[in-house]
């Protein structure tokens, strides 16, 4: 153990006469701790509802969607075709929107509906796994009546289950002398699903690709193409490569690109709340300096003693840096494995609840990053490294002549 060491793991033991000195560190180690506890918490769990909502908003959404400009594809077998020979892709499948009022005879509401086709959308969208009763293959049953899907709230609203019949109700009728006439079709509940998003549980159906287009006045073609790719964090490249595959004329965009401004803002949110945790360690850096200046005051006589028996400046300045630099790993260790502990402890044991009409999951996310956890740690240490540079220097300035000259 080299002499600065020595001597600073002396000072940390605070004497009888020095024991609010001691309190201070102690207030200053608890400081770092806490701050560090709160950032590791507060971001894991900001972290895992960024990532449930993404994976809900994909689970309900395909990974990539193509669309043509001007117009509908009307050969989508080979697009289809095209697209999965494309380095990346995973799957693809033909999808059809339309908007419709949708009555039950209890009572209505406003549906968006989606034509897909059930044998290859379940490769694409995640919805089988998100259905409570039925499966998408029920779309292609026609027991006299078409089948839709329906999502959860929006059967509770309608009071329907499955095997009840609704009507749907579509402005995409036959203009005549009297206006456009809407077209009606009744339709059979085949199945129901709950994704967890209010928005899509209570707005949201399926149909196939037949019923759709008799809704929407399509006599042929859909609307676009879903593509499921192999990895999510790549889609943009993969995107890239259909938009050269098919050249001019068709719009090819990634999840990332629809919902860039709800991520962005994610993102923007999750650096602000980083910045303002981090005032919690700028204030338990002050108090490590205020403990440490008290340190040096106290410590005035002992280190003008140090200095005439040979010390040199800068060994008095490493004895209190180390100090401070104690203080500080030791309140982020601290504060680390609280915090990890805490993240697991609510990983475990879900006691958070929360409403299912707000949020997109029931129980508080938890998603620990080791980047975010490593980036913590390292800026922690930083703050109460830089924090006992000022208390450092002040102990080198110490003239032996005047610190002595009244003892």
């Amino acid at each position: 153990m080299t002499f600065e060491w020595f001597v600073s793991l002396r000072y940390l033991r605070a004497k009888r006469k020095q024991k609010f000195i001691s309190l201070i560190t102690i207030i200053s180690v608890l400081g770092v701790a806490v701050g560090v506890l709160a950032l590791i918490v507060v971001l894991s769990v900001y972290t895992g509802f960024t990532e449930g909502l993404r994976d809900q908003i994909i689970g309900v959404n395909a990974h990539a969607l193509i669309q043509r400009f001007g117009g509908t594809i009307s050969q989508p077998k080979k697009i289809i075709a095209d697209v999965q020979t494309v380095n990346g892709v995973e799957a693809a499948s033909p999808y059809i929107y339309g908007q419709a009022l949708i009555s039950s005879g209890r009572n209505s509401s406003g549906i968006v509906l989606r034509g897909i086709d059930p044998a290859t959308a379940g490769k694409v969208i995640a919805i089988d796994r998100e259905m409570k009763t039925g499966s998408l293959q029920d779309l292609k049953k026609d027991d006299g009546l078409p089948a839709i899907i329906l999502g959860i709230e929006l059967s509770h609203q309608l009071r329907v289950q499955v095997g009840d019949k609704i009507r749907l109700i579509s402005p995409n009728g036959p203009l005549s002398p009297m206006g456009v006439l809407p077209k009606v079709r009744t339709c059979k509940v085949s199945g129901i699903f709950e994704t967890g998003m209010y928005e899509y549980d209570s707005t949201m159906g399926y149909v196939n690709l037949e019923t759709a287009r008799t809704l929407t006045g399509f006599d042929r073609g859909v609307h676009g193409i879903e593509v499921r790719v192999t990895k999510v964090e790549q889609a943009d490249r993969t995107a890239q490569a259909i938009r050269d595959r098919l050249g001019p004329g068709f719009s090819v965009r990634d999840w990332m690109q629809i919902n860039q401004n709800l991520f962005a803002a994610l993102k923007l949110e999750k650096v602000g709340i980083f910045i303002a945790l981090d005032l919690i360690i700028l204030v338990a850096a002050l108090n490590i300096i205020s403990a440490l200046v008290m340190v040096v005051m106290e410590k005035n006589r002992d280190i003008a003693i140090l200095k005439s028996m040979g010390a040199a400046t800068g060994s008095i300045m490493r004895i209190f840096f180390y100090q401070g630099m104690i203080i500080g790993i030791s309140g982020t260790l601290l504060g680390v494995l609280g915090g990890l502990g805490l993240c697991a402890f609510l990983k475990h044991y879900p006691i958070i609840e929360l409403p299912r009409n707000v949020y997109p999951m029931s129980t508080m996310p938890i998603k620990v990053v080791p980047l975010d956890v490593t980036v913590i740690a390292v800026s922690a240490i930083l703050i109460t490294l830089g924090a006992t540079l000022y208390p450092s220097w002040k102990a080198s300035r110490v003239r032996p002549a005047e610190a002595l000259s009244y003892e």
